[in-house]
């Protein structure tokens, strides 16, 4: 992970673009440094470590009392600022993202002044991302369900405390899966761009599960085409194909039969040639069965019909 700049920005750097989570009422900036909803002093945000926690808890999978307790660390213990050398010998890098990264910014740089792009999970760096926090001219705004030295405040993405229609781009990268309702953080999403603003979404298809007690969807291709279907697709794909996909399987089955994940890891490491199949898998057979699938997309006003939805269908037919 390196987080360059514009990271872990002060709270009056960002506060023209913050509202209340719940309310989606703007914020301001107190004189001793609080935020707050309007006038309303008395409803002072808190704070760890200088980050606001932006969370709507009435109605949010995150705990307040957790969260101040904790000082907003991760909810998964011992997590890693980025994977360890022998995960990423193993498992490969996703080269996908930091291409669309690089079309992104192409993009926004086209006709926009200081375009600002919102990172979804931005606890740490991707690959991907750090395309767009190299790029000179990008305003960066990150958050995650905890704070990290990347990320400038806290929030649950099902109630983004951004400001409708004030975002150039949203980048959300292996989050998707880790969320109650992927649905309406998409919706969020549509709700904080502007007009023709900027998506990409990265999401596991055939992955097991990670993250522990926050793992819950899958999508295939066409079901992340529907997910953002408020958008009109710019591009979508593969990021890691079927033999990615089996060699995972093979690491977590090992796993089940030894009682312990780290070892199954252990055993399965004579197999890790497997993922170099993907080179060989034509692009229909690797939508049917890819370890992960990717979406690029420009905000739109006129949904996808239901009815055109088999038309994008990537896969092997008949």
């Amino acid at each position: 992970m390196s987080c360059s700049k514009q990271t872990g920005q002060a709270i009056s750097e960002i506060a023209d673009l913050l509202c209340c989570p719940a309310t989606h009422e703007q914020l301001q900036v107190q004189p001793n440094g609080n935020l707050t909803r309007n006038s309303e002093v008395e409803f002072s945000i808190p704070t760890v470590a200088g980050q606001p926690i932006l969370v709507d808890f009435e109605d949010s999978i995150l705990n307040r009392q957790s969260i101040l307790a904790s000082r907003a660390e991760s909810l998964i213990p011992k997590r890693r600022s980025r994977r360890s050398w022998w995960k990423r010998l193993l498992l490969g890098r996703n080269r996908k993202s930091p291409v669309s990264a690089s079309r992104m910014v192409a993009d926004l740089r086209s006709g926009r002044s200081e375009p600002v792009v919102l990172i979804v999970g931005g606890g740490t760096i991707s690959d991907g991302a750090q395309v767009l926090y190299d790029s000179e001219g990008i305003r960066i705004i990150a958050f995650d369900v905890y704070a990290s030295s990347c990320t400038d405040f806290v929030a649950d993405a099902h109630s983004i405390p951004i400001s409708d229609g004030s975002v150039d781009a949203v980048w959300i990268e292996a989050v998707l899966e880790h969320v109650l309702s992927p649905h309406d953080v998409a919706e969020e999403i549509w709700r904080v761009l502007k007009p023709c603003g900027l998506v990409y979404a990265a999401t596991p298809f055939l992955q097991p599960v990670h993250e522990q007690a926050y793992d819950f969807s899958r999508f295939t291709e066409s079901g992340h085409r529907w997910l953002f279907r408020k958008f009109d697709c710019i591009e979508s794909g593969v990021i890691a194909g079927p033999g990615t996909a089996l060699y995972q399987q093979l690491r977590y089955t090992f796993g089940a039969v030894a009682g312990n994940r780290r070892l199954g890891s252990i055993i399965s490491v004579p197999f890790f040639w497997l993922r170099f199949l993907d080179l060989l898998s034509d692009r229909q057979h690797a939508s049917d069965a890819a370890s992960g699938v990717y979406f690029l997309g420009r905000r739109s006003e006129r949904p996808l019909p239901a009815a055109e939805m088999p038309q994008f269908f990537r896969g092997v037919s008949g």
